[in-house]
């Protein structure tokens, strides 16, 4: 993705984490991760109180105080942490918000970019896209704690997001190249053995709270999105329902239900209930114009959201 411009490289790797479509495909091929210079975004924290008949929310407090991007939240297991990405000075490093103290820390500070800072299951090392020197784009680790990073998956590459289903199986999102579309694949660490699973799926791989699935969006057209999930047992996918035209990022809840966001207002579906997408919040008068990416804590009480400006 790097072009001859160290910034420009890094430019199209963050576009590729905001959502767009790419402005080449009008053809029956659905369009590709957006490749536009990165906006301006913050991170909000509301709190999620369960009431007979419905959720609440606190009004959303942001978090984040550099003007610029800020993207990727991911709550660590206690719920009190969030790990994020922020570009600065075009540089894209991980930071740490703590929601107690409200003190955010820099975790990573490089050369390089790193990108969609996820816990690994060892519990102390996250795992980051990095953009390395040359461009390329594989999956590393840094020690939570402070120390030297290093490579995960060596061959495995361009990697645009992943998601860890255990402590040696990952789910990736690949990039295409040369014409070819972007894949899920579930890889196996050790060996690096890679298996296609889809083509043309979204950015946004989560596991299903409680079952053996994943689910990812699947961009059949540029018409038609559809959440899909994925048994990693009996490898077969099946549908679970549309998204809103446009709309790949999702969350799910501690207890399996979904939730996405169009504009300023955000929906849930409960598939043991629902069908189709109900209105749960509306969050324009927190001066969000738009939310994008959603996180929600393993406890259920707190939700980060990104809102574009």
């Amino acid at each position: 993705m790097r072009n001859v411009s160290g910034y420009l490289r890094q430019a199209a790797l963050a576009a590729l984490i905001i959502i767009g479509l790419g402005a080449a495909a009008r053809s029956q091929t659905p369009s590709p991760s957006p490749t536009a210079t990165p906006g301006f975004s913050d991170i909000f924290i509301a709190d999620i109180k369960n009431e007979r008949g419905g959720v609440r929310f606190s009004q959303p407090v942001k978090i984040t105080t550099f003007a610029g991007y800020n993207n990727q939240p991911s709550f660590l297991p206690d719920g009190r942490s969030i790990l994020y990405t922020s570009i600065r000075d075009k540089q894209g490093d991980v930071y740490r918000y703590d929601v107690r103290s409200g003190a955010t820390s820099q975790i990573t500070n490089t050369a390089e970019s790193e990108y969609s800072p996820t816990l690994m299951p060892d519990g102390k090392n996250i795992s980051v896209v990095r953009v390395e020197a040359d461009g390329t784009q594989r999956l590393w680790k840094f020690p939570l704690a402070g120390g030297t990073p290093s490579l995960i998956l060596e061959h495995i590459k361009p990697v645009g997001y992943h998601l860890w289903i255990d402590d040696h199986t990952l789910a990736l999102f690949i990039l295409g190249s040369k014409g070819q579309p972007n894949t899920l694949q579930i890889v196996d660490v050790p060996t690096e053995k890679a298996e296609v699973v889809a083509e043309n799926p979204g950015r946004i791989l989560r596991q299903i709270p409680h079952q053996n699935r994943l689910s990812f969006v699947h961009k059949i057209s540029d018409q038609e999105w559809i959440i899909k999930a994925f048994d990693l047992k009996t490898r077969k996918t099946a549908p679970l329902i549309k998204t809103f035209p446009g709309v790949e990022d999702y969350a799910w809840t501690p207890v399996g239900i979904l939730l996405m966001a169009k504009d300023t207002k955000l929906f849930k579906w409960n598939p043991t209930v629902d069908q189709d997408w109900q209105q749960i919040a509306d969050f324009s008068q927190a001066g969000l114009k738009r939310i994008t990416r959603i996180s929600v804590s393993p406890k259920g009480d707190r939700i980060a959201i990104v809102g574009r400006r």
